[in-house]
């Protein structure tokens, strides 16, 4: 890419420069032609600021909205329409291997099934398009578990209302309900979006209603009562490199890292179960986040499980927490030139390394008509408070949640006790930020 100076930047391209970028300053870390060139699939500038800082050569595949930002930070690019697969999919796959890319990494979750199609090309393995699909399709994800032996609960595809209350139905008849006792709630989930984009629980039949036409065809799936909670485990030569369990204080609205000693006791278990989804999924490298439930009798049960960062800013919870740089941890196991060597010397050691434990919890506001941002005391003046993403709002009715919902932005912790850490994740919840 040719580096053009910012007197010579058009100004609407120029006011996108980011005077602390290694690629302005001229700090970029050198550049390793003998390990592998990565193509980056999305858009991430924490995952491109770690890429300036490590010796891999790089390039952003990303919508064609990311390019003054790139032009303006001389961050090589290649625009993309990630919309959907179709005829012209190829032809980014010949572009990267023309480029001479060993490996393309997905950022986020609609890029997945792109990266199988990509490195099936790049590195002549036809079978990885296919595994990319297993990662999306939720439905299919689950069969595959279930092949390889792995627990999961009861599970349908529903087309239609009708699916759903028939479903729910045979849930509650199967657990040998009578009339008049509650039914036992269910969940339905997009089959191929990300965490809890499209999640809803369906505790009464009246709710099924709720769900728009357009959300079908969905994944619907029995409750599991127990601990959930997630994994990063960084995949080499199909050995897990390094495990990191990430602790949910309450599904959706916080996590942190290292786990607490109690969720650790189970690190050995978890493991084993990591290792059993490697070889059922045939995965020979890069970076898995799983969800699992651990229920009262000691059961663990496979939630599903993404290829790519997971959300909440996870990867920047471990950077803090263990201070490696979790993005460029995946640049080297997708990396086919890294090293055994290489890898081993690159991750600290679980738990004990870790420098602090590091926590965020995302704001949803709770009354429905807001006018301002205000930050509580309780949450700035925490001394485990470190920062936050929150922007005043534009609107003052805030709108209904669809499922889940999507929060307004994240808050960051860290301290040296995960128990004060839960708590204070979870003190957060009666807190108004929108008033």
């Amino acid at each position: 890419m040719s580096m053009t100076s910012e007197k010579e930047l058009p100004s609407e391209v120029a006011a996108w420069l980011d005077p602390d970028m290694d690629s302005v300053k001229g700090t970029e870390t050198p550049k390793d032609p003998n390990k592998g060139y990565i193509a980056l699939l999305g858009w991430s500038v924490n995952a491109i600021k770690a890429a300036q800082k490590f010796d891999r050569r790089y390039i952003v595949v990303a919508p064609d909205w990311a390019a003054d930002f790139c032009t303006a930070n001389k961050i090589p690019f290649i625009p993309w329409d990630f919309i959907r697969l179709n005829d012209r999919s190829m032809d980014i796959a010949k572009r990267l291997k023309e480029e001479g890319v060993d490996v393309a990494i997905p950022l986020f979750e609609e890029t997945v099934e792109w990266s199988g199609a990509i490195n099936s090309v790049l590195m002549d393995s036809p079978r990885m398009y296919g595994q990319s699909i297993l990662f999306r399709d939720k439905a299919l994800m689950k069969r595959r578990a279930q092949l390889g032996g792995i627990r999961v609960g009861i599970f349908e595809e529903a087309h239609e209302k009708e699916d759903i209350v028939r479903f729910m139905k045979r849930v509650n008849q199967t657990l040998l309900k009578l009339d008049g006792d509650p039914d036992d709630p269910i969940h339905v989930k997009a089959f191929d979006k990300a965490g809890c984009l499209g999640h809803r629980m369906i505790r009464k039949m009246e709710e099924i209603d709720l769900i728009p036409q357009e959300e079908y065809p969905l994944l619907m799936e029995s409750h599991l009562d127990g601990w959930e909670f997630a994994v990063e485990a960084w995949i080499h030569d199909g050995k897990i490199q390094f495990l990191n369990i990430s602790e949910y204080v309450t599904l959706g609205y916080s996590v942190f890292v290292p786990a607490t000693e109690q969720l650790e006791s189970w690190r050995n278990a978890i493991t084993k179960q990591i290792e059993l989804l490697i070889k059922t999924f045939d995965i020979k490298f890069g970076m898995i986040h799983p969800e699992y439930f651990v229920t009262a009798d000691g059961e663990m049960y496979f939630g599903e499980v993404a290829y790519r960062p997971p959300g909440f800013k996870a990867f920047e919870l471990i950077e803090k927490a263990y201070g490696f740089s979790a993005y460029q941890a995946s640049m080297l196991v997708f990396d086919p030139k890294s090293t055994k060597e290489e890898v081993a010397a690159f991750f600290p050691r679980e738990v004990v390394d870790a420098k602090c434990y590091a926590g965020c919890f995302g704001v949803y506001p709770r009354r429905r008509v807001v006018s301002k941002l205000e930050m509580p005391s309780e949450t700035i003046n925490h001394p485990y408070f470190e920062s936050h993403e929150l922007v005043a709002p534009t609107e003052e009715t805030v709108p209904d949640r669809s499922a889940f919902g999507t929060h307004w932005g994240l808050i960051f912790f860290s301290g040296d006790d995960p128990i004060k850490m839960r708590d204070l994740l979870k003190a957060q919840e009666d807190l108004d930020f929108y008033v």
